[in-house]
């Protein structure tokens, strides 16, 4: 499946954005969706995911009550709201497909497709 993510840009803190992540090739709804981030000179993180049914989601701590994602098997898309955010939050954030089990939503090398990434630059 291929990904294309898009929706980033400069906001201030305590701003919003909307990531969007449109895939192609495949239907999305058997896969288990991410979101993960990787700051300049750090390595990349896990921020969200959602299963299949969209039934489940599942957060790191840092974004718990600020980020929501979902997602529209119908559109073949997967979103990313991110509310009140902070300079921290700073990162080129990834869309990712895993067709592996629930039990690894959060492990980097459970996700089999990856999108080119969208930069989030939160200004204090």
């Amino acid at each position: 499946v291929q990904l294309q993510a898009c929706g980033g840009g400069l906001v201030q803190a305590g701003g919003s954005l909307r990531l969007s992540c449109a895939a192609s090739g495949r239907t999305i709804s058997s896969y288990v969706m991410g979101w993960f981030r990787q700051a300049p000179g750090k390595e990349r993180e896990f921020v969200a995911a959602i299963i299949w049914t969209g039934g489940i989601t599942y957060y790191t701590d840092s974004v718990k009550g600020r980020f929501t994602i979902s997602r529209d098997n119908a559109k073949n898309t997967v979103y990313l709201q991110m509310n009140s955010l902070k300079p921290e939050d700073t990162a080129v954030y990834f869309c990712s497909a895993s067709s592996k089990d629930w039990g690894r939503k959060a492990q980097l090398s459970a996700y089999d497709s990856w999108g080119q990434g969208t930069l989030v630059t939160v200004s204090s």
